[in-house]
C-alpha cells in the first residue's frame, strides 16, 4: 500500500501534465512532493485532506463505511488474519489511518481542510440505500463530527469520476468519466465487492 513506510513511486501523468501517485482501493497516500495524488472512483469515496500551512495532504479511497456492509452484515468490525493491520477498504479505518499519518507528518488538527468525491451510484440492482449513497454519507458525518471543514465535494449521481488531488495546495480536479467507461466501471466494481464479501481483508484485487 502506497501509505506504507518508503517513497512511494510515481509516473507521468500526461492529461494532468504532472507526476502522479495512482491510488487503488484501500490505498492512501500523505506527501509534501509537489505531485498529483490520482484515483479513479466509482460507489468508492476518496477523502483529500491538507494542512495549508505546513503544506501537507493526503488521500484515502475507501469502499464502504465499515465491515458490517459485507459478509455476514452482523455490523462489527472487519475480521483480520494475524499480523494484518486494520483495513483501509473500510471508511472509519481509512479515515483514521489518512489523519493519523497527517498529524506524524506535522500537519494539525484544526488546521486541516477536506475535499472529498464519488459515492456515485453506478451499481444497479440497489435502489434501496445503495452503497455509493452510504459512502457519500459516511465521509459527510464524520468530517462533520471531528470538525474538519469540507471546502469542496462532488458526491453521488450515477458516474464514476476522476480525481486529482494536489497535496501541497489542496487543488482539485474532477472529471466525470464518458458513458462508455460506465459499465465497464460498474463490472469490475461489483466483481471486487463480491471478493470482498468472501474475503473481508485478505487478498486484493485490482479494482481500476
Amino acid at each position: 500500500m502506497p501509505a506504507r513506510p518508503g517513497e512511494p513511486a510515481t509516473y507521468y501523468d500526461s492529461a494532468i501534465g504532472s507526476e502522479a501517485i495512482k491510488l487503488l482501493p484501500a490505498d492512501y497516500v500523505v506527501t509534501d512532493r509537489p505531485v498529483a495524488l490520482v484515483t479513479l472512483l466509482g460507489s468508492c469515496v476518496a477523502a483529500c485532506l491538507y494542512d495549508p500551512t505546513m503544506g501537507v495532504g493526503g488521500m484515502n479511497h475507501f469502499m464502504l463505511p465499515d465491515g458490517g456492509d459485507v459478509g455476514t452484515g452482523t455490523g462489527g468490525p472487519p475480521a483480520q488474519a494475524a499480523g494484518d493491520t486494520v483495513s483501509a477498504r473500510y471508511g472509519m479505518h481509512a479515515m483514521e489511518l489518512l489523519i493519523n499519518d497527517l498529524l506524524k507528518r506535522g500537519a494539525r488538527r484544526q488546521r486541516l481542510l477536506a475535499k472529498v468525491f464519488g459515492g456515485g451510484n453506478v451499481l444497479s440492482g440497489f435502489h434501496t440505500d445503495p452503497i455509493g449513497t452510504r459512502n457519500a454519507r459516511f465521509v459527510l458525518e464524520y468530517l462533520r463530527a471531528e470538525r474538519i471543514p469540507v471546502l469542496a465535494e462532488d458526491l453521488g449521481d450515477i458516474h464514476p469520476r476522476k480525481v486529482c488531488f494536489f497535496a501541497q495546495s489542496g487543488r482539485a480536479l474532477v472529471r466525470r468519466l464518458p458513458a462508455t467507461r460506465e459499465a465497464e466501471v460498474a463490472k469490475l466494481e461489483r466483481a471486487y465487492y463480491g471478493e470482498l464479501s468472501r474475503a473481508p481483508v485478505s487478498g486484493s484485487v485490482e479494482l481500476f
